[in-house]
């Protein structure tokens, strides 16, 4: 497959709507879940995301299949640096 240019700009929830709609329909695709991924990465924080988005944009990794290292340490990054999950 060849490389994806997406534009950045999307928000959070732009991101999680994206990749679960491919995940859910079971057509993933590397490239965008790549670039959809860095850009995650990018990000300076992660509170753009509702607890929802960022739970279902995990989820749509994991079910597509989609390895991104970066994305997952991000995340887990973010989830510990709550004082108690119940925020």
């Amino acid at each position: 497959m060849k490389a994806v240019n997406v534009k950045t700009g999307f928000n959070a929830q732009d991101i999680s709507n994206f990749v679960w709609a491919f995940a859910t329909v079971n057509k993933p695709h590397p490239p965008i879940f790549e670039a959809m991924g860095d850009q995650v990465v990018a990000m300076k924080y992660l509170k753009e995301f509702k607890p929802q988005a960022l739970s279902n944009t995990v989820w749509a990794y994991a079910t597509a299949g989609a390895p991104h290292a970066k994305l997952f340490e991000k995340v887990a990054n973010h989830v510990l640096s709550y004082d108690s999950l119940d925020e």
